[in-house]
């Protein structure tokens, strides 16, 4: 479905690499989880495969095709078959529930019925029924200032539910869940994404729940893959690998200067 081949990649506005080589490849309907610290390139890596922003290097392929290669026009077609649930969804604050959810379809529809949809939309049912499976049944026509945070983080994930996108990629969707609404949100999107047939991506700072609920677990460290495979193949001693600082002070940086002490006339 979707191949990356030594990727270099740039936080988005951003012209320095954050990804590093990034190879791997991504089938139709395949579930992967996201694994490594803060600052690992997760993010860069989920914009990436949703087609965000050009990458420095290195080739990406959707279907067998470069989008970077293609007309604008083209290239956009092939995005509305991608979808993205950023940690902290850009909801409208004076948007109805409804309407944010099913903004999702809009690619997939005519002018017409997308201007209907943003004053009257005719797909609530829909929309409801993805906010019921989020332990959301009464938000539907609630405007999203009212929401919570964890609140506006799962109706994000309700666009997702509701998309006709063949791709799904979720960036810290449990981040603003309480650990019983993180395991009943995560099985909805696997369950909603096996029975569409879409694949999912989903990077999660819960590595337990990574290990417990995916077939395959990617690790990031410093922008790299550093694994790629089964739960089973990490152990504590990759875990420490990932999770340990990526920040150590390069050994070239000269010390600091001592302080000069200030004349005393500068000190009164």
């Amino acid at each position: 479905m979707i191949a990356l081949d030594g990727i270099d990649a740039a936080a988005l506005g951003g012209t320095m690499p954050v990804l590093r080589g990034v190879g791997l490849a991504l089938a139709a309907g395949e579930q992967v989880a996201l694994i490594g610290a803060s600052g690992a390139g997760k993010t860069t890596l989920l914009s990436a495969l949703a087609l965000m922003q050009a990458p420095l290097a290195g080739r990406l392929q959707l279907d067998g095709r470069d989008p970077w290669a293609l007309q604008r026009r083209e290239r956009q077609r092939l995005r509305a078959t991608l979808a993205l649930a950023p940690q902290q969804p850009p909801l409208p604050p004076r948007q109805r529930v409804a309407v944010a959810v099913l903004a999702a379809r809009l690619p997939g529809m005519s002018l017409a019925r997308s201007l209907r949809t943003l004053w009257s939309p005719p797909d609530a049912p829909l929309a409801q029924a993805a906010l019921e499976q989020l332990d959301l049944p009464d938000k539907l026509w609630l405007r999203v200032d009212r929401l919570s945070g964890g609140e506006r983080q799962r109706v994000g994930l309700a666009r997702l539910l509701v998309s006709e996108a063949r791709l799904w990629l979720a960036d810290e969707p449990l981040a603003a869940l309480d650990p019983t609404r993180a395991e009943r949100a995560l099985a909805a999107l696997q369950r909603n994404a096996q029975e569409r047939g879409a694949a999912l991506v989903c990077s999660l700072h819960q590595v337990d729940l990574a290990l417990k609920h995916f077939p395959r677990v990617i690790a990031l460290r410093a922008g790299r893959v550093v694994y790629d495979g089964a739960p089973t193949g990490i152990d504590g001693d990759l875990l420490d690998e990932l999770y340990r600082s990526q920040h150590d002070a390069p050994p070239e940086v000269a010390p600091l200067p001592q302080p000069v002490p200030l004349p005393q006339a500068m000190c009164r």
